[in-house]
Order: structure tokens, then sequence, then C-alpha cells
């Protein structure tokens, strides 16, 4: 661009007759290259052509002198109007190169070029275009900064052109349609440029077309923020796009991305190809934050992804993504998805707080997710389906209802060194024809550790599994191979081997299982070898009846029950098996016919096998006549009763809990008086109605169902929890043992599943309590039917209390308002649901003792005036939505330790009081209030 000299001939123009030329035209015709024409303020109705190199500068309102170039520029003091439809205010045609400083452009139709630029290169500071479009063509060039385009109708800009086009610090805005229309060979490059309030996209690059955007702001546009299509390629740099009525990025075609695919790949200064975002902000779209389609390509650097109404990124058939130091927060469906023939690689990807999966593939999707989490998703974190392909390698997932990994169908996953923890099911799991290959893989505090279906394949090398609630591993009549690897701590079982299992075990040692260390069911027959089972609290090894199978070099150590047992008809062969410290090694059922060649006893008391020193020629198993295969004081239950009671009928009666010592907790718990008073009122009730069966007199109707009505953290769950041991104290629940369940357990993502899923809940839950949180979420939204599988669950669930009314009691909980609603939106709630417990808010006196609790069972002291600190603290404490009541309490406390633990780290050597006290220093600040 040339700039104009300091001597260059002014031409003055004026509205008002007060210059030597009355309009712009006028000044042109006269004007030489060079010269720059000075417009006083005013409006022009005209059409300006311009094909030399000349300046039209707005003059200073004031009268003086037109500013420097680099001071400050006048408003919209001058206007070029067009003055009929069909022809632009302002022409520039081939050749020309002009400069326009503070020079407003008003179209004569909003959907009609205001400005048409159809070649040479223009230099345009201040200003803009206020009513119809600006237009770029042929071989235009332009460079325009800080000005204003607004009132456009269809497109605000529309950039088709083999020239360069730059907008620095301007801004598109109130645009009917599209902000900027990018297409054609056009290279755009905006820097520090908003568009607000689009009703289209904000900027759609098609053909052949690239832009790159460098700290610019698209807000509010009506569709996509960013829409690519055809071979077009898009560079963000540092860029945010928010509150889309869209998908923020929107890909529906691009040129290919650059190879190598790395990370370091979009940093360039040009948009060499695909659709490339670094360090960018995409937040609040109404659907997905990304998505990409048919042979659209896309790579997202160092950028954050968050509060969508839909998907995170959603990678469609033939898309190729990829993801690096990527977040993706708050979505309103799946976080990541990819479907088709997608390919998405991801490299240390966050997901937090996912509607639905943390990561979905369908179809023959492939996908390669690295040193990634994903937590606190409200299906399953992992969820494969169809043909897809996947690696986890060094993934974390955490806190979800579901699966930690759930593969289905033909889906193939492979995994390494990955963690996999609070899973409210398997941590990892596999049905139908899925394969999975895990090495290096920890699993911990999930319901079931790694659970194989049925056709599928699964290889496992060096895998832990630690404190499942359930079975470590579960092993189905699938192709399946553990090698190496812990488990430690399981609930019911080790490992066990379903119906019709052949797995391969071998070096894998079990630690401290509640059940059985191995469980081999009817029909199955695995082989294992080398592997130490450690302090089971029942079998070492137990088969059922028609088990077979082969079990070589392993070792039994300190077993509660007998080492082995064997069911009717179970023809395994036991090569040597060494027991160590038991009561018992071995106990056959009649029937049992097994092979047994050098197992040998070491301090077993009823030992049916030598020690070590005289195992030359080991006997089998004695014939199993009656009695036979008993340990002392604990006997076996017959073959035809199954696995699971031959290791239940020898288990040791826990110790019962007394009505009154139940009653004692209750009260012992912070505030909840109204609560106490309602659960001693339905124990009286409850005992009334047993003494009345006693003696013969009809009982009157009794729900023991109910609703707990309250805020978060109100007790709701402890409550539920001791109910339920309450019944079992007096004899109306037979194990009184609570299951805890929400939306997400209860209802399935597909035809058919929901019902299923439902019972299987409701199963976990027989004998005890099965306690729904923020049940209100199955309920139809107020004034209109429900659009998911949210009423078959409530039906399922109405019609299993019906058939289990003795056998299971069920309490729904949430918030007031929304509970009332629930109850009413199905009749069979309503009868069943009769009585509610209203749980209220904790005052600041009940607040401090829970905090003071806290504290004392931590081995801390609070002084005085921290008591008197956190009083005035929780006085005023907002009780708004993000008060949490008794979890409030217990996050201030862990804040208080947390200062504590700075302060103290200060001192050199802290004596134990310094060490244990909480002082006012320690109090936290108050959360400040949502903006």
């Amino acid at each position: 661009m040339t700039s104009i000299g300091l001597d260059a001939p002014v031409r003055l123009v004026s509205a008002h007759g007060h210059q030597p030329y009355g309009t712009i035209a006028e000044a042109l015709r006269d004007a030489a290259d060079g010269d720059e024409i000075r417009i006083a303020p005013g409006r022009y109705e005209e059409t300006v052509r311009i094909a030399g190199q000349v300046t039209l500068t707005a003059a200073d309102p004031d009268g003086g002198d037109t500013p420097a170039p680099d001071g400050p520029l006048p408003g919209a003091a001058v206007t070029l109007a067009a003055p009929a439809p069909g022809r632009p205010a302002l022409e520039v045609l081939p050749g020309a190169r002009p400069t326009l400083r503070g020079v407003t452009v008003r179209g004569a139709a909003a959907d009609q070029p205001a400005a048409l630029l159809a070649g040479g290169a223009t230099d345009w500071t201040g200003g803009g275009v206020r009513y119809g479009r600006l237009e770029v063509r042929g071989d235009a060039a332009l460079r325009m900064a800080d000005a204003v385009l607004s009132g456009a109708a269809l497109a605000g800009v529309l950039l088709r052109t083999t020239g360069a086009v730059r907008l620095t610090g301007c801004l598109l805005a109130d645009i009917d349609g599209t902000g900027l229309v990018v297409g054609g060979t056009t290279r755009v490059e905006l820097e520090r440029t908003e568009i607000r309030a689009a009703t289209g996209s904000g900027i759609r690059v098609r053909e052949d077309a690239r832009a790159v955007l460098h700290g610019c702001l698209v807000d509010r546009p009506g569709r996509s923020g960013l829409l690519t299509e055809d071979r077009a390629a898009a560079l963000l740099t540092d860029c945010r796009i928010r509150d889309t009525g869209g998908e923020a990025v929107r890909a529906l075609g691009s040129s290919p991305l650059p190879e190598p695919a790395t990370p370091d790949a979009a940093d360039t200064d040009d948009a060499t190809g695909g659709v490339v975002l670094r360090g960018c902000e995409l937040s609040g779209p109404a659907a997905d934050a990304i998505g990409v389609t048919g042979p659209a390509q896309l790579q997202v650097t160092a950028s954050v992804l968050r509060d969508c109404a839909g998907s995170g990124v959603a990678a469609g058939d033939g898309a190729r993504v990829r993801l690096a130091a990527v977040a993706v927060v708050r979505t309103g469906a799946t976080a990541l998805v990819a479907h088709g023939s997608a390919t998405l690689t991801a490299r240390e990807v966050t997901v937090r707080d996912s509607a639905a999966n943390g990561l979905l593939a369908t179809g023959t999707a492939a996908v390669d997710l690295t040193d990634g989490e994903l937590t606190g998703s409200r299906y399953s974190a992992v969820h494969l389906g169809e043909r897809t392909t996947t690696a986890l390698t060094r993934v974390r997932v955490g806190a979800t209802p579901e699966h930690g990994v759930h593969a289905v169908d033909e889906a193939a996953v492979t995994i390494a060194d990955a963690r996999l923890a609070d899973c409210g099911m398997s941590g990892l799991d596999l049905a139908g024809a899925a394969r999975a290959e895990a090495s290096g893989l920890a699993v911990t505090r999930c319901l079931s550790g790694i659970t194989a279906g049925a056709d599928g394949a699964l290889r496992l090398t060096d895998c832990e599994v630690t404190d499942a609630e359930r079975a470590g591993i579960t092993l189905g009549p699938g192709d399946a191979e553990v090698s190496g690897g812990r488990i430690l701590r399981p609930g019911t079982a080790g490992l066990v081997f379903t119906t019709g299992a052949t797995a391969r075990v071998t070096d894998t040692e079990i630690r401290e299982a509640a059940g059985s260390g191995l469980v081999v069911a009817g029909e199955a027959a695995p082989r294992v070898t080398g592997v130490r089972i450690v302090r089971p609290g029942k079998n070492g090894l137990i088969l059922d009846g028609g088990a077979a199978g082969v079990f070589e070099d392993v070792d039994i150590v300190r077993p509660g029950f007998p080492a082995v047992h064997l069911a009717d008809r179970a023809a395994p062969t036991l090569r040597r098996i060494r027991v160590r410290d038991a009561a018992e090694d071995l106990s056959a059922e009649p029937g049992a016919r097994p092979e047994v060649v050098d197992c040998v006893s070491i301090r077993v008391k009823s030992a049916r096998w030598p020690a070590p020193e005289t195992a030359g020629g080991v006997p089998g198993p004695k014939p199993a006549g009656p009695g036979a295969g008993q340990s002392s004081g604990a006997g076996q239950a017959s073959g035809s009763e199954g696995v699971s009671r031959s290791e239940g009928s020898a288990e040791s009666p826990a110790s019962e809990e007394t009505l009154e010592e139940l009653l004692g907790e209750l009260d012992r718990l912070v505030g909840l008086a109204r609560v106490k008073q309602d659960v001693a009122s339905l124990v009286k009730l409850m005992r009334t109605v047993q003494r009345r069966e006693s003696a013969g007199l009809a009982a009157p109707p009794l729900s023991r169902h109910l609703v707990f009505a309250g805020n978060p953290g109100t007790g709701k769950t402890t409550v539920a929890r001791l109910y339920g041991r309450i019944l079992a104290a007096v004899g109306l629940l037979e194990r009184g043992h609570l299951v805890e369940a929400d939306r997400s357990s209860l209802v399935g993502e597909y035809v058919g599943h929901t019902g299923p899923k439902t019972q299987r809940v409701f199963q976990e839950a027989m004998g005890g309590v099965l306690f729904i949180d923020e049940a209100y979420s199955l309920a139809p939204a107020q004034g209109g039917g429900g659009n998911d599988f949210a009423q078959e669950a409530i039906a399922t669930l109405v019609k299993l209390m019906e058939d289990h009314r003795d056998s299971v009691v069920v309490i729904v909980a949430g918030y007031p308002n929304e509970m009332e609603h629930f109850i009413d939106s199905n009749p069979g709630l309503s009868s069943r649901f009769n009585r509610t417990l209203m749980f209220e808010d904790y005052d600041t006196e009940e607040l401090l003792r829970i905090v003071e609790r806290h504290a004392a069972s931590h081995q801390y002291a609070l002084t005085d005036a921290a008591r008197a600190s956190l009083t005035g603290y929780f006085e005023l404490l907002p009780r708004d939505g993000r008060f949490g009541n008794g979890r409030s309490a217990r996050q201030v406390f862990q804040a208080m330790t947390e200062r504590q633990a700075y302060r103290v780290s200060e001192i050199e050597t802290p004596s134990e009081s310094e060490l244990m006290t909480l002082s006012e220093l320690d109090v936290p600040e108050l959360p400040e209030p949502p903006r």
C-alpha cells in the first residue's frame, strides 16, 4: 500500500458548499495520483468510483487539521450513501490504490453491496460499512483496521478474490446472515476482530479459501461460529467462540492436514491445511463444540471446550480429528464421539462432567487416546461399539456410575498402563464379540474389576485389580488369557470362571478376597498355572458341579474355608497344589472325581494331602461318604445348590445389631430432629404391626417405601443406610444393605436396555434398601412428555416393587418441589410412596458441629478463635444453589487442613500441638458470588 506524502495536494470537499468541491466525485475527477481528498463531516449521497492512487480522509469535525496517520481517527463523521438501489456507494476499480481514513459507507439495501472492491489495493482505517455488505472480488486486496461493519443481510463481508485481505481490530455486528463469507482462493487474515450477533454463522470458509484468525472473538451467532466446506482451510490462534446457536466449529470439508501428524503442526502463521485451532476457547454452544463430518480434517491444541449442550467433539464418517492438550468440560451429550469411518487421535485430553459417555466410538471408527483423563461421566466413561478399533494408553478414568471401559459388538480395544477407578459397574467390561488386550492396567474401587463376555477375546498382562466390591476378574466362555498381575481385596471372589469358560491364567496373585480366590462354575474348564492365593475369606479354589479344568502349581495360604472345595460331579486335575496354614485342605462332595497329583499341605489341621516330606506317592481324595469334606464346625451344602451356596453355607453369621444401638447411632447424627422423630415413629408402628401379626390379628396396611425430600448434603444417604439396618434389626428385611442408584443406573442408552438395567439394580438391592438419588430426573418435564427411556424405568420399578413388596424397600430422594412432581407423574408411584421425610438445611451451629466432628475423627482440634471465625463464616456463607449443607462443612474442614498444612510447613520443627491445631488463620475466605 502506498502512503501519501506530507506535500501531496489536498482537495477539500464539503456537502454544504464551504469548500471548492461539493461532491467527492467532483474532487476525484480533478485529482491526480498521490492527491488527498479531505472531506468535511456530512452525508454524501453519491456513488464514488475510485480508479487511481488517492487518499480519502474524513476531516476533523472541529475544523482542525487532519489527524496524523498514527493519531486518533474521527468517528462516523463522513458517510457515503448510495443514492439508489442497484449501485454501491463505494466502488474500487482494478488498478486503483486508494487509502480511506474515517470514511463510513452506507448502502441502499441491506442485502446488496454497500462497498464493492473489484480490484486494486485498498487501505481502509476507521469508519466502515453501516448498512449493506462489503464485497471484495477479482484480484482486489484489502487492508482494513479499526472499522465497523454492521447492518447487512445475507453476509456482512463477502470475500472472493485472489488478492490478500487483512482485517485488524474490526467489528462485524448485527448481521442478518453470515458475518464473514470467504470463498474462491481468497487468503484472509483477521486479527483482534470481533463478529457479534450474526443470525447465521459467524465465519464461513468454502471452496479453496484460506482464513487465519489471531485473537478474534465470535459471539452469539445464530448458527455455527466457524463453518468450513469443500477444500477450505482455517487457522485460529487464541480465539474465542461463544454462545453459538449451532456448533462452535463445524467442518463439513477441508483441505488435508499437514503431515506428519504432530501436535506442533498447528504452530504456523498460515492455514496450510485442514482446520486448526490453537489456544482457543469454545464455550456455550447450543450443539456440539466441534462437529466434523465428511472429508474434513481438524486439529485442536491447547484449547478449552466447555458448557456444550451437545458433544465436545463429534467426528463423523470420513472425518480425521487430532486433539492435543485439550480440556472438554461440562457437555450435555457424550464428550468425544467418533462414528462411521472417523479417525480420532487425542493426546493429553481431559474430559470432565459429561452428561453421557466420556468417549463413544461406533461404526468402523479408529480412536487413539493417550495420556488422557475422563472423569464425571454419567454413562460409561468409554463406550466402544460395532467394529471400532481403539487404543487407550496411560488413560485415567474415574467417577462414573457405569463402566470405565465398555466394549460391545465386535469392537477391539488395546489398553496400556491405564487407570480405571471408582466405576459403578465394571472397570473394563466386554460384551458380545468384543476383543481387548490390556497390559499394565490398574482397576481400583469398582463394583466389578474386569468382566469378559461370552464370544469375545481378552488378553490381560501384568494387570492389577484392587478393592472391587464384587469379583476382581470374571471370565466367560470366550477366548481369555490372564498372565501376571494381582487381584487385591476383591469382594465376592478374586477370579470367576462362568459357565463354559476355558480361560488360561498364569502367574497371578490373589490377595485377601472377602469371598473365594478362584470360583469355577459348572461346565467351565479353565487352565490355571502358577497362581498364588493369600488369605481368602472363604475357599481358595471352589468348583461347582460339572466343572473341570487343570490347576497346577497353585499356592493357597490361610484360607477361611477349606482350601479347595469340589461340588458334586466336579472333575478337575489338581497338580502340585500347595496349601499352607489352613483348617482343611480339601472338601469334596459325593460324586466329585478329581485327579490329584503331587498336592501337599503344610500346617493344615485336617489334612487329606501329605506334608512335603511324605509326598512321594500322594493318594487321591477319600471316598465322599456322609459328612465327608466338612471342616470342623463348617458344613458344606450339597452339590445341587451350586457354587454360591457352597460358599455361603459355611459363612459365619455377621454380628447382629440391636435396635437400640441403631437408634442411638441415628440420634448421634448432627441435626435432623424432625427426621429422627419420624424414623422413631415408623419403628414403633412396625413393632406394633409385628405384634398384631404374632397375635394372629390382621396387619394394617403399611408402606415401608419413603420419599426423602431435602437439599444436597442434608444426610439423606446416611439416614437411608441406617433405615435399612433398622429394618433388618426388627426383622422386616433380610440383610438391610444399601444400594445407591440414580438416573444413569436405571435408564438405558437404546431400546431394550432400560428394563434389564433397572432389574439388575433392583436385584442387587434384594433384602435391603434401593436408594434412588435425584429421582425427579426420571419424571417427564412439567408441561410435556418425556423423550427418553425414563418412563420405562419407572414402569419397571413399580412392577418390581409390587412383585417383591416384602423383599426390598425403595427410597427416592431429591429436592422437595421436584420430588412432589416426580411422585405425581405416575399413579403407581403415588400409591406406593405415601410418606415423606423432610430433611431441613443445617443451621450455623450444626455446620460448626459437623466440622468439629470431622476434626476430632482426624485428630485435629479447633481453637476458640477458630470456632468463632467459623461461626461468622457460616453465617455469611450464601445459601444458594452451590451450598451443600454437610458437604459444604466437609469441604471447609478439608480447606482448613490444607491451609494448616501450608502454614505448619513453614515451621522447621513443629510440635505435636502445632500439627493438630486448627486456628482462625486456617478458616478459608468466603467464595466470591457468581458473576
